[in-house]
Formats: structure tokens, C-alpha cells, sequence
């Protein structure tokens, strides 16, 4: 692998290329017209701009990227996270292309983006799954049937959904008819494809995914898990690991079942598995994400092991070198997602300049961004502009770490969520650990 392409922007695309240079690997970024003066850019070797500022122009236009892939003599691409990272058809057009996509085979990808298709895969390999329907489903009757049988409340979420789009909750029949057809409209809107499932509605669960790196030659590890549960509409906002509500007995039979999903799948790559954990620590498979994840730095720096360069070596046909045995967790490791938006005002998106800058710093602090005083953040892509993640010997210190950093980050010029984090890490039952998926939204009603 000589030269890699990533086919992306932002903070993940700046991580991309610095895990490259220190691979002594060449990288060639592309962006959009409104992309002109961003920091991946600055950074790469190459820097070749694929359309204008709406996504579909540019970031989801495959044949701009293959072009410019071509034109600059990549032999790689990198997708990084959201856009073209998990759409088969674009990984199958590097394939045929000749150019090494990076990221599982594209039939992975498709078996695994299908929700309902890959749930019907872990059923029949014995992996827990939530009850719902058996696939995708046919009509408003057949919706109405299977939730009758399951009982309300249900769930309904587009088969080809992600990034909480395409997800309606149902406590009632009567809410039934106008929650499918929304829910098919967004389907359609945001993934070009309706089709959309059911399935029983887990009241206050955690979600806790499980990080897992496989390769060509059948070696499947799993790297521990991250508590995604604080959430807002449906999107990640805190992580953190080890999660507050995970023993050694259950992570161990999380992280094999993880493995079990992967093997199933046939899958190599960097890849996450996520579950639901309920109550009574019954766990769920929800769906596999076949990419890496926004909140890949926690398992980093949990478990000592670059992420990134364990994947670029998979793509290069490497063999991992690491056993299970030999992953080693330490640390106690909170992220949180530093947004352009006000979460007072329904988290409505705040582009603009920054026009002041302090990024915090210290012992246990870690800063993942694209972001520098005088840098105008577009209106057309998501609203988060940096990750914001520290570590300590204990969860109690990690927290101390994440209030102290916090207070130090100021971004002037436009509105962001770093107050809104403030007041969830003070809440006394954040500091406890005890919350679920529906803390933030509880929260707001009630007052942090």
C-alpha cells in the first residue's frame, strides 16, 4: 500500500492521514468547494477537490472519487466513518477498479447494511436478537400483526437506516399507521431505499457495542466494549469504557458473542458489533457497523492498540499479530462529541466562523479535530467538529479530567454543545453511572 485516498473530511479524515505518515504512507484528500480551507487538506500529500458543497456532488459522488483516485495514482481508499463507508456499491467499483477499499468485501457490507437481512443471519447462527419481525416488513397490516404478537411498544427503523435516522418509536396501535408511513418516507429520503422492519421496543436499555478486528486468514479478536447510551435523537454524544454496567464475566461473553457475529459474517476488518443490554443484563444484537466508529479513540486508548493502523494493515493482507490473550485493558476512558449546534433549541445545527480558539490540554487529554481559529464550519454536513477525550486511573478521575478540559474549551463565533456536556457529567446520576438511552431526553424535560 503506497498511497491511500481518503474519501472523506473533517476530524476523521485528519486522523486517517497522520496514521498514515507515521505508516510512511501517502495520502491524497479530497474535498468539496466548501471544503476548500479545511485542515485535511492542508495536511495530506495531494489534494484534489471531487464537486461542489452538497454531499451528493462530492463526498457520495463515486465517480469523482474513483477519478480522482485514478488521477493521483492511489492504490487505496479510505472511507473513513458516514458517506460511502458502509455502501457496498462503492466498495464493489473499487474492486473492480483495482484499488484496495478499505473496509470489509463488498458483499459483507451489503449482507451486514441490510438490518433486517443481518438480523435474520444472527437468529439463524443462535445469536440473541430482539423479537421482531422475521425480515423486512410487508405492509401496515403485517406491521400490525407482529406488533399485536410482540406487544407495544414496538419500534420501527429503516432496514438500510444509520445515524438515528429512519427510527420512530410506537407505545400505541393508533400511532401505528402514521409512525410506518413516516418512518418509510425517511427511509426513502435518507437511504433511497423504504423497506423497514419492527422490532420490540427494549424500555431504558444501554447500548454497548463491542469493538472486534479481524483478518483474511480467520483470526477474530475482540478489543472490549464502549457505553454508547447517552444519546440524543437517537445519536451518540458520551461514550465511555468500560461501561459502569459491564463485569469481566459479562464483557468476556459479549466480546465472544461479538466474535461469533464476526465469523458468522465472514467478515475482516475493523468492525463493531452492538448490543442492547437490558435491566436484567440480558444483552441484544442490535446491528454491526462494518467501519470505524466516531468513538474509536476510547478503545484506543483503553487498550493501547491504533485502531486505524491495525485496519490499513488488514487491507494490506497482513495477518494480526495480536492475540486475545494479549490485549491488555487499562484505563478508565470517556469521549464526548463537541457539536456546533444548540441543544436548547431542539440541537438545530450552528454553522459559522470561529473566531476564538483555546483547545484544552495536559496529562490524559486527547483532542481529535479539523477544526482553527478562523476556520468557517459549513452548513452542509454533520454538526460535529471535534472529540474531546481523556483518561484516568479511575472513572471518578477520567470524569475530573473531562469537567477540567471542558471548562478550558472555548470556541468563540458560533454555539456549541461544550456547556450542555458540562451539566451531564455534573448530573449526580451520570457520576453514578446510572443512566440509559433515555437520560438526555429525560434531562431536558426536567432540567439537567
Amino acid at each position: 500500500m503506497n498511497k491511500i485516498l481518503i474519501a472523506n473530511r473533517g476530524e476523521i479524515a485528519v486522523r486517517i492521514i497522520r496514521a498514515c505518515k507515521e505508516m510512511n504512507i501517502k495520502t491524497v484528500a479530497v474535498y468539496s468547494t466548501a471544503d476548500k480551507e479545511s485542515l485535511h487538506t492542508k495536511l495530506a500529500d495531494e489534494a484534489v477537490c471531487i464537486g461542489d458543497a452538497p454531499s451528493q456532488k462530492s463526498y457520495l459522488n463515486i465517480q469523482n472519487i474513483i477519478e480522482a483516485a485514478n488521477i493521483t495514482g492511489s492504490d487505496s481508499i479510505h472511507p473513513g466513518y458516514g458517506f460511502l463507508s458502509e455502501n457496498a456499491k462503492f466498495a464493489k467499483i473499487c474492486e473492480e477498479s483495482n484499488i484496495k477499499f478499505i473496509g470489509p468485501k463488498s458483499e459483507v457490507i451489503d449482507a451486514l447494511g441490510n438490518k433486517s437481512h443481518s438480523k435474520e443471519l444472527m437468529k439463524k447462527c443462535g445469536i440473541p436478537v430482539i423479537p421482531g419481525s422475521d425480515g423486512s416488513i410487508k405492509d401496515l397490516e403485517d406491521a400490525k400483526k407482529i406488533s399485536k404478537k410482540i406487544g407495544y411498544p414496538v419500534m420501527l427503523k429503516a432496514s438500510s437506516g444509520g445515524g438515528g435516522k429512519g427510527i420512530r418509536v410506537v407505545y400505541k396501535e393508533s400511532d401505528l399507521e402514521r409512525n410506518y408511513n413516516l418512518v418509510k418516507q425517511e427511509a426513502k429520503k435518507s437511504f433511497n431505499d423504504d423497506e423497514i422492519y419492527l422490532e420490540k421496543y427494549i424500555e431504558n436499555p444501554r447500548h454497548v457495542e463491542i469493538q472486534i478486528l479481524a483478518d483474511e486468514f480467520g483470526n477474530v479478536i475482540h478489543l472490549g466494549e464502549r457505553d454508547c447510551t447517552i444519546q440524543r435523537n437517537h445519536q451518540k454524544i458520551i461514550e465511555e469504557t468500560p461501561s459502569p454496567v459491564i463485569d469481566e464475566k459479562l464483557r468476556s461473553k459479549m466480546g465472544e458473542t461479538a466474535i461469533k457475529v464476526a465469523k458468522a459474517a465472514k467478515y475482516s476488518s475493523l468492525g463493531t458489533v452492538e448490543f442492547l443490554v437490558d435491566k436484567n443484563k440480558n444483552f441484544y444484537f442490535m446491528e454491526m457497523n462494518t467501519r470505524v466508529q466516531v468513538e474509536h479513540p476510547i478503545t484506543e486508548l483503553r487498550t493501547n492498540i491504533d485502531l486505524i493502523k491495525e485496519q490499513i494493515k488488514v487491507a494490506a493482507n497482513e495477518e494480526i499479530k495480536i492475540k486475545q490473550k494479549q490485549v491488555n485493558f487499562q484505563n478508565y476512558v470517556i469521549e464526548c462529541r463537541i457539536n456546533a449546534e444548540d441543544p436548547y433549541k431542539n440541537f438545530r445545527p450552528c454553522p459559522g466562523k470561529i473566531t476564538g480558539l483555546n483547545l484544552p490540554g495536559g496529562n490524559g487529554i486527547r483532542i481529535d479535530t479539523g477544526i482553527y481559529e478562523g476556520y468557517t464550519i459549513p452548513s452542509y454536513y454533520d454538526s460535529m467538529i471535534a472529540k474531546l477525550i481523556v483518561y484516568g486511573t479511575s472513572r471518578n478521575e477520567a470524569i475530573a479530567k473531562l469537567k477540567r478540559a471542558l471548562e478550558e474549551f472555548v470556541i468563540e463565533g458560533v454555539t456549541t454543545n461544550i456547556d450542555f456536556i458540562f451539566e451531564i457529567i455534573k448530573n449526580p446520576d451520570f457520576i453514578r453511572g446510572n443512566y440509559d438511552t433515555s437520560f438526555i431526553e429525560n434531562k431536558l424535560k426536567n432540567g439537567l
